[in-house]
């Protein structure tokens, strides 16, 4: 899957996930949406940081043929993995922000 799959996958159908019950007994949302949002602004400096890190075809055509791409697929499996993390955590900021709203 390449990260633009990824993406427009995401955007046509959005993950599900198990959201707490916000209530008095319970964490609040505040806490509830700034431990995320940290959590998605930390996740998507992880995103830019593996996009910025080199994945260069000379340093792989020594090796076995077919080698640089296997590298290529793993990264973008990464970004994946990535970008399910950082959906999780909007979902969660999200989920916190309507409960302050009042939505909820």
């Amino acid at each position: 899957m390449t990260t633009l799959e990824a993406i427009l996958g995401y955007m046509q159908e959005p993950p599900t996930f198990t959201l707490p019950t916000i209530h008095l007994n319970g964490t609040g949302a505040q806490s509830l949406k700034d431990e995320y949002r940290a959590l998605r602004k930390a996740v998507q400096s992880a995103e830019d940081a593996l996009v910025a890190a080199t994945c260069n075809g000379r340093d792989f055509y020594p090796q076995e043929p077919g080698a640089f791409e296997s590298a290529r697929r793993e990264r973008e499996e990464m970004q994946g993995h990535l970008a399910q993390v950082r959906q999780y955590a909007e979902r969660w900021e999200l989920h916190a922000m309507d409960h302050i709203r009042g939505k909820d």
